[in-house]
């Protein structure tokens, strides 16, 4: 298979590289380059500041939200034209963290089942960066299950009235809007009685309370709903439709979950190379072993990822195969990130920057890398789809069929 590019594709690429090299921010460079795995801060500068500058730089000349209708911002990207860009963009796209939800999951959504005055109203603020919105669907007691949820919403006039919890809501505390998957209809079947909704974050009866993560961060959230009321303007999609509705935004979560997420392979090996204690981890036969190992599944990775390409580019729909990158890239992560501390001898319990070989990367990798294996579908809802949609398998018994 030729996964060169052809000449449109070549012709873009050239314009995209272009751009980027005479606008992004190379000052911030050796910064973006030592982050983690979903970075958080800068040493040196105000990160939320520094990514809403670089996204209206972007916005302006029409490289944000590239595969967003033009009308609305975006710049009519096929899916081939959207891996190239992320493919260019490289560390700067570390800038765009804060964004990805609202750009690749809540956009979409809107883009498909808002009003047109909505989408003039609210898609603009996402393109340049200047409103955040998070994704408000796992539950305590329905993370996995998400037509499980419990947070309820009720009819009263030209509102609904939202009472519930929402948990593991990334960015919630700096989020400007959020999308609401909330049932509706308890007394039909859990797939049938759910709606989705936007709403406003700031309104009141809204409790957000940061998750103190083991890596020192905040990303996540509890979220209580207390007598909140939505407007009925701001349903999206019928009622008890909520799940057709949600299905759409899962597959663009997945989507760009499994397409290049790193995994710190490359940083792994130049690690390993790299002169430490006398001499160089490589040499170890039992560490150059793992290295192999991991070292096929990188490959794995990058190969299937070019067939995904290849694919697009042949016009076929991007399906449920996508979900193989994140499966193999999560788990993979953790490895990486176990054995480079591992290396490190008596250091690997060091995470201070500054005194941690590779600005502490790996120290961060490793205590954030288990919610990757969660976050956008856990492994075992990965296998599932995989097994029943991609192999054909018999799906498994469930008591709600």
């Amino acid at each position: 298979m030729d996964f060169s590019d052809n000449a449109r594709d070549a012709a873009f690429r050239a314009e995209a590289r272009a751009w980027l090299d005479a606008n992004r921010p190379v000052e911030l460079a050796p910064q973006l380059a030592e982050l983690g795995f979903a970075p958080n801060s800068l040493r040196d500068a105000d990160l939320l500041a520094e990514s809403r500058k670089w996204q209206r730089r972007k916005a302006d000349a029409g490289w944000a939200c590239i595969h967003w209708p033009g009308a609305y911002g975006g710049r009519d990207a096929s899916p081939v034209e959207r891996i190239i860009w992320k493919q260019e963009e490289g560390i700067y796209a570390n800038l765009s963290h804060l964004f990805f939800i609202g750009q690749n999951m809540c956009g979409p959504t809107l883009i498909d089942h808002a009003t047109e005055e909505q989408k003039r109203r609210y898609l603009p603020p996402i393109v340049s960066g200047d409103e955040i919105w998070c994704q408000l669907f796992s539950e305590p007691t329905a993370g996995s299950d998400l037509a499980a949820v419990q947070t309820r919403a009720v009819r009263d006039g030209d509102d609904w009235v939202v009472n519930g919890q929402k948990v593991w809501t990334s960015g919630a505390h700096f989020s400007n809007f959020g999308l609401l998957l909330a049932r509706t209809d308890p007394t039909v079947a859990k797939h049938q009685g759910l709606t989705m909704f936007f709403l406003d974050m700031a309104s009141p009866g809204i409790d957000i309370r940061p998750i103190r993560q083991a890596d020192g961060g905040a990303e996540f959230n509890e979220v209580f709903f207390a007598d909140v009321r939505i407007p009925d303007s701001q349903r999206l999609g019928a009622p008890g439709e909520g799940w057709k509705v949600a299905l759409g935004t899962l597959m663009n979560e997945r989507l760009s979950h499994g397409t290049g997420m790193p995994t710190g392979f490359p940083e792994l090996l130049d690690l390993a190379q790299s002169d430490r204690a006398g001499g160089r981890p490589i040499d170890d036969p039992a560490v150059r072993a793992k290295l192999a190992s991991l070292a096929v599944r990188e490959s794995g990775l990058r190969l299937t990822g070019l067939r995904l390409v290849g694919g697009l580019k042949r016009g076929e729909a991007p399906g449920p195969a996508s979900s193989i990158g994140k499966l193999v890239a999560g788990p993979m992560m953790q490895e990486v990130a176990a054995l480079a501390i591992e290396m490190q001898g008596a250091m690997g319990v060091v995470s201070e920057y500054g005194k941690a070989e590779a600005a502490a990367r790996f120290q961060t990798m490793l205590l954030r890398s288990a919610a990757t294996r969660i976050e956008g579908g856990t492994d075992e809802i990965l296998r599932n789809i995989i097994a029943e949609r991609v192999l054909g398998l018999p799906p498994e018994p469930r008591v709600d069929k």
